[in-house]
């Protein structure tokens, strides 16, 4: 099998973010551990509920847009189900469908994960960036971003991702 070309600037671009993601990631962790929060797992899959209409999705959804697999999901609704930060609920019309619904104690629970995670990203990530460097990194990661998203099976990732409040 040919191997594909993959000139070393690109490669060295590839080590940097993915370096510097889970660095950032890693501090931002342990940010919200120190604070006695939870994980940005548990943010991630609590976020997507909260941008969702009526505050629901169905597993299958939420899975995709959190970008857990099925089973690193059904694993995280069990303990946010347990903390009463969303509720399961079947669907009505096919009781073979379930779907996570988000509590006021979820949304309230991303309101108190927010302000330290806010934080981790202008220390960690926003603070070495102008705001044109920001943009334009933006701008390139939104390249990749479209490209993936053309894969077979591929996820959706994008969204209006504004933050609660």
């Amino acid at each position: 099998m040919k191997q594909p070309n993959l000139p070393e600037n690109h490669l060295e671009a590839w080590r940097r973010y993915y370096v510097s993601f889970w660095r950032i990631f890693a501090a931002i962790e342990a940010d919200l551990q120190a604070a006695g929060l939870p994980s940005l797992s548990w943010y991630d899959a609590l976020y997507e509920l909260y941008l969702a209409p009526g505050r629901h999705l169905r597993m299958s959804e939420l899975a995709r847009s959190a970008l857990l697999s099925r089973s690193g999901l059904t694993r995280l609704v069990d303990k946010l189900e347990k903390e009463k930060l969303i509720v399961r609920k079947s669907c009505p019309s096919d009781g073979r469908v379930q779907h996570a619904q988000l509590t006021d104690k979820g949304v309230e629970v991303l309101r108190q994960i927010w302000p330290v995670y806010r934080a981790g990203i202008a220390k960690y990530f926003a603070a070495h960036l102008s705001d044109e460097e920001a943009q334009e990194f933006a701008r390139l990661m939104s390249k990749v971003v479209s490209a993936m998203e053309q894969l077979p099976g591929a996820p959706a990732c994008e969204k209006d991702k504004r933050l609660p409040a």
